[in-house]
């Protein structure tokens, strides 16, 4: 089976850490963000890892070399430009031609992305999108009213929100919806997915995961990496 991580982006909302080496390679741990994916991938069966990469790209190349010592084959793919989430997945389409799963390089999860992909094929849909519940605490109470009249209140109510998992398993045939040579956006791409009526299925992640776009992020991980990635067992 075959994966893309996207390990371009900037790290803009990591700094200072990012201004000496991409966002990817930031330590959690014992190991490199990147590291602990490409483990996770590797023990779920995905044994082709393509990394798309854009910022400090060859720190990339001489970390990782050809996979070999994690037990994949890995390929190196390098834009010129930004192309976006989306955008990139465009230079590996003649090496992309089964389903397969994208995955943003700053994610950390114990989903099971074997369950994952199955899912997604029974589907049969060209892309799959997985989403995360996340309860946020309101810090204000919240009166009810009708006219002048308060009729109520709830006393700071949660607030429940379902955010995309930056995680999505994509059928070769969604290629001629994404424009080459461009910036183009996950986000673009479901929208014109939407106006065009394509079906787009979800997936629900119950396990733990975890987007490390802030530095406070980044300390939650720091907190993380003994319980949920120290050790990786193979659990395809």
């Amino acid at each position: 089976m075959k994966a893309v991580i996207l390990a371009g982006g900037l790290g803009s909302r990591l700094k200072p850490f990012t201004e000496v080496i991409p966002k990817p390679l930031l330590p959690v741990g014992e190991k490199a963000v990147l590291e602990i994916q490409i483990e996770r991938f590797r023990a779920y069966g995905f044994n082709e890892i393509f990394l798309a990469t854009n910022y400090k790209s060859d720190y990339i190349k001489s970390f990782f070399g050809d996979g070999s010592r994690y037990g994949v084959q890995l390929t190196i793919s390098q834009e010129q430009e930004p192309l976006g989430t989306a955008g990139p997945l465009t230079l590996l389409k003649g090496q992309l031609t089964e389903p397969f799963l994208v995955m943003n390089g700053d994610i950390l999860t114990q989903a099971d992305l074997s369950r994952l992909y199955r899912f997604a094929l029974d589907r049969k849909a060209l892309l799959t999108v997985t989403i995360k519940k996340l309860v946020l605490p309101y810090a204000f109470g919240n009166i009810l009213f009708e006219g002048d009249r308060v009729t109520g209140i709830e006393e700071k109510p949660d607030i429940v929100t379902y955010a995309m998992a930056g995680i999505y398993v994509v059928d070769p045939a969604i290629f001629p919806l994404i424009p080459e040579n461009r910036y183009f956006g996950m986000d673009s791409l479901i929208r014109r997915m939407l106006e065009e009526k394509i079906p787009i299925s979800k997936y629900e992640i119950e396990e733990y995961w975890l987007d490390i776009g802030r530095i406070e992020d980044y300390e939650k991980a720091q907190e993380a990496y003994d319980s949920h990635f120290k050790e990786v067992e193979t659990v395809a």
